[in-house]
């Protein structure tokens, strides 16, 4: 518990809630048995104007034409473009009333930019340029989060149809439905169409079936299932595309990121970041990322806990639209990473 303690040593009462709501992770039953897969890091990759810094790096996506798109929390919440050299393009909704506490960001295939902010509560939708073109959720009256102090991410259960509860991802299907994990206060899954009009809903705290632990990410295939990080419980749960269970992966630890790659044969990645044992023992971390066929057949994983360069320190969001060319997101090393995977090529024998 080295970690509280510090926190209230030094008389930051938030860190307690922040603890509690960020959670733990877990070994994973496949570790020992998959292979690994060869890597390698592009250094230095991001090049930021000067007196712009990574904070915590919470999100980051790719557009169709391999800009890159990082949401960092460095003082106040930011939304980076990139081009696909790494270069600076701009920033999205400079000041913006929804940018409270960011926790991800995702492109549509229409090259919009969705970011998925947990402190405000809400979704904002940008065009390419950066146009507002909407907004999903509605954040907190400033009397109702005096409630709420210190903060701790405490559980609702309210289950409105168009209100959050520190929500933590967004995705689609191909009919352009909107799909959103929500989160932390409120532990469900939530269906729009593609005008923001409330479909459906399902899940609540616990661990049975439609039963979620910070439902922490997810991520939606060619055929429109549904596939929800269940962090808290260390597993993936795979919906169809109107919300009832299909199945449950549970052999890769607690999935902080999850995304599926483009192209007619889609993979599934999914990350195994946080510190686990007493004391956020680093000898027991895990840092890993694995490789998934779409029916749960794992195939391989890359990546140690560590903070060099070939090491990943609480990943936060991968990126895979090309299943070899990753980016993810490093919430406790400030930090965006380009990774270049080197699969073996399979042999027959």
């Amino acid at each position: 518990m080295r970690r509280l303690a510090v926190c209230l040593a030094s008389g930051i009462l938030l860190c307690v809630g922040l603890v509690m709501a960020q959670g733990g992770g877990a070994p994973a039953k496949a570790r020992a048995t998959t292979a690994e897969i060869p890597f390698e890091i592009v250094p230095n990759f991001f090049k930021l104007p000067a007196g712009l810094y990574m904070g915590e790096a919470v999100g980051v996506a790719t557009n169709s034409k391999g800009h890159v798109f990082v949401e960092t929390r460095s003082g106040e919440t930011r939304l980076f473009e990139f081009d696909q050299t790494g270069a600076f393009v701009k920033e999205f909704g400079v000041g913006s009333y929804g940018h409270s506490f960011g926790h991800a960001v995702r492109v549509d295939k229409y090259d919009n930019v969705w970011a998925v902010d947990e402190g405000s509560n809400v979704i904002m939708k940008f065009s390419p340029e950066g146009k507002l073109l909407m907004v999903l959720g509605k954040r907190p009256d400033p009397l109702e989060q005096i409630a709420l102090m210190p903060g701790g991410g405490q559980y609702s259960g309210a289950n409105k149809p168009y209100s959050f509860h520190r929500e933590t991802d967004v995705a689609w299907d191909s009919q352009d439905n909107i799909f959103v994990t929500d989160g932390y206060g409120d532990s469900r899954v939530v269906k729009y169409d593609k005008t923001g009009r409330f479909v459906k809903a399902v899940g609540t705290r616990g661990n049975g079936p439609l039963q979620f632990s910070t439902p922490h990410a997810l991520a939606v295939d060619a055929a429109g299932l549904v596939y929800v990080a269940d962090r808290g419980n260390s597993r993936i749960q795979v919906l169809d595309n109107d919300l009832n269970l299909k199945t449950i992966y549970d052999t890769v630890g607690a999935p902080w990121a999850v995304c599926i790659s483009s192209g007619p044969h889609q993979y599934l990645y999914s990350s195994n970041s946080f510190p686990t044992g007493n004391n956020f023992d680093q000898a027991a971390a895990t840092g890993e990322i694995y490789k998934l066929e779409l029916d749960g057949t794992v195939l391989g994983r890359f990546g140690k806990a560590g903070h060099g360069p070939k090491e990943f320190s609480s990943i936060h969001q991968i990126d895979c639209r090309n299943p070899n060319e990753m980016y993810v997101a490093e919430i406790t090393q400030w930090r965006a990473t380009k990774v270049i995977l080197r699969p073996q090529a399979r042999t027959n024998n």
